[in-house]
């Protein structure tokens, strides 16, 4: 919960909009501002304060206690103006939530955190669990000193300006070790822990066996990312306790998917009281990788829980993003995350020029020009099986005549794939004609490059019968200069000459042009690689130099 504090009528005014754009995430303390500041930072996770940073910093300055449990604090000026990271930048969220709360109010959010303003990822920003020495490595990343990555098992980080022999070191370890001087460790949720109890066991029991198991492997309970266990002990009180105490979830498996899962271990007791002869062991292994520790038991007499644990590899993450038309405003906030968070970048080298100033230090770009989409795919693909954080580029939206189409292709479940949605050309271009997208329209693409003509002819011909508005990408090549004024004519075999068309070029770009025309008027020559066309249907009209499509047909029976 977000705390909303002011003392004044300007920053309430601004507190009550906070408030009504996220009523599920705050709440707003009244009363005087002393009060008010004591009362929030003792009951939410994070405060908004609408007050003058000295004087919060005056309030909070008895409160504070750790920085990794102390609540971010954010403060905005009367004005309206600054949204400030006051503190708990990481910790406590409160840079991110500067950013957010600038969105919301129009303000601009001032963050003082040395590796936010420096672009790079902090230490304990990363999702991760991190011990050691976070502020001395971090200071040497900023400092330029060279900074080891040592990563004893994969797991895809954002990029990391690191080099070999550097003195300070960035461990990634599932292991049961202490950081070193000069060292941070981060743990990566790679363990699964398998669990089998009798009815009744205690969460004392089924905690003391997986905590001893994991130590006695020399493993770290931080790294753990689940208990397993069959359905028949998804409500087991000892077990659904334990993963409580542990902070992680509780995973379950049917015994028949357990009974298919071959263990080193089985046993006859599980089989007949659950329907599988492996609990422990079968559940840890369903998704595959390493077992550290066979099934073991509990050392209570008799023993009434087992426990067994996998490593899971680290899976690369590949993030298959679209950049919009071209307009830096219409990039989408979650395609620049997704930017800011890839160790590896590939794509198009005009659309990598588009956005490299979004792009972390230290990212690693893949880039290659015109005509090579199934090797970018491929390379794509190939660095996310490597275990590495990967964005794959496409301009408009990457699912529509775009990357998302060959990567997911050449991809297996081998990998994690994100999909980010971006504003394609056909809306980019609607927008600036008016709204010739409001009844049912298709996108049709006029290359021949990989669909024969006779099928894209026969899908024109489909949507002119159909009474579809119809938006064609592709239009017309130099080398390729025919096929938009065949489709037009199969098009104007169902539809009148006055069909308005929208020619949009560039949509979104300083260069961009647009232009409402119509079926018969349309000079095919005008047209190339860099336009869209929409073809009206026959309720399309053009009013006020703009191409509208009405949502029914009631203008098109008034006209009749």
């Amino acid at each position: 919960m977000i705390g909303l504090v002011s003392a004044t009528a300007a920053g309430a005014a601004a507190r009550d909009r906070l408030a009504a754009a996220w009523p599920d995430r705050t709440r707003v303390y009244e009363g005087p501002a002393g009060d008010a500041v004591r009362a929030a930072f003792a009951e939410c996770e994070q405060l908004v304060c609408f007050l003058a940073t000295g004087a919060v910093v005056r309030l909070i300055a008895p409160l504070l206690g750790d920085k990794r449990t102390d609540p971010g604090v954010v403060c905005v000026d009367e004005g309206g103006r600054f949204a400030v990271s006051l503190v708990g930048g990481h910790g406590g969220g409160a840079n991110a939530l500067a950013v957010e709360v600038g969105e919301v109010l129009g303000a601009e959010p001032v963050v003082t955190t040395a590796t936010d303003a420096a672009g790079l990822p902090g230490l304990d920003t990363l999702g991760l669990p991190v011990e050691g020495d976070v502020a001395g490595v971090s200071r040497a990343l900023l400092d330029g000193e060279p900074v080891a990555l040592a990563a004893e098992v994969a797991w895809p980080l954002p990029p990391l300006p690191v080099a070999a022999g550097g003195r300070h070191v960035i461990r990634v370890t599932d292991r049961l070790v202490e950081p070193g001087e000069r060292e941070v460790l981060l743990r990566p949720p790679t363990l699964v822990v398998g669990v089998g109890a009798s009815r009744g066991a205690s969460e004392a029991e089924v905690l003391g066996l997986v905590e001893d198991a994991l130590r006695d492997a020399g493993l770290s309970a931080r790294s753990v990312a689940e208990l397993a266990t069959v359905d028949a002990k998804a409500d087991e009180p000892g077990i659904v306790r334990a993963a409580e105490r542990l902070g992680v979830p509780l995973v379950t498996y049917s015994a028949e998917e357990l009974a298919g899962v071959a263990v080193p271990n089985p046993s006859d007791a599980p089989l007949a009281a659950v329907g599988t002869p492996s609990v422990a062991e079968a559940a840890a292994l369903r998704r595959g990788g390493e077992l550290l520790v066979p099934k073991r038991k509990s050392a209570a007499s008799p023993a009434m829980a087992t426990c067994a644990v996998v490593r899971r590899p680290g899976r690369g993450r590949l993030a298959v993003v679209g950049l919009g038309p071209g307009a830096r405003d219409l990039l989408t906030p979650r395609a620049k995350a997704e930017l800011r968070r890839a160790s590896v970048l590939v794509g198009l080298d005009q659309y990598v020029d588009q956005i490299r100033d979004l792009l972390r230090p230290g990212t690693r770009v893949l880039e290659s020009g015109l005509g090579a989409e199934e090797e970018r795919a491929r390379t794509a693909v190939a660095e996310a099986r490597k275990g590495q954080a990967v964005a794959l580029i496409g301009s408009g939206d990457a699912g529509v005549y775009a990357m998302a189409s060959p990567a997911l292709a050449e991809a297996s479940d081998d990998i994690d794939v994100v999909g980010v949605p971006g504003v394609t050309a056909a809306l980019a271009a609607a927008a600036l004609l008016g709204a010739p997208l409001g009844h049912d329209h298709v996108s049709i693409s006029l290359s021949d490059l990989h669909t024969p003509w006779e099928v894209i002819e026969r899908r024109v011909r489909a949507a002119a019968e159909a009474d579809l508005v119809v938006t064609f990408y592709n239009p017309r090549s130099r080398g390729r200069d025919w096929q938009l004024p065949k489709a037009l004519a199969i098009l104007a075999g169902h539809r009148g000459p006055a069909t308005p068309v929208g020619v949009v070029r560039n949509a979104s770009r300083p260069d961009e042009s647009a232009r409402v025309t119509t079926l018969a008027a349309l000079d095919a020559a005008t047209v190339d690689m860099m336009t869209v066309v929409t073809v009206g249907n026959t309720a399309t009209r053009e009013i006020a130099g703009r191409m509208v499509t009405p949502r029914g047909y009631r203008w098109q029976e008034e006209t009749r």
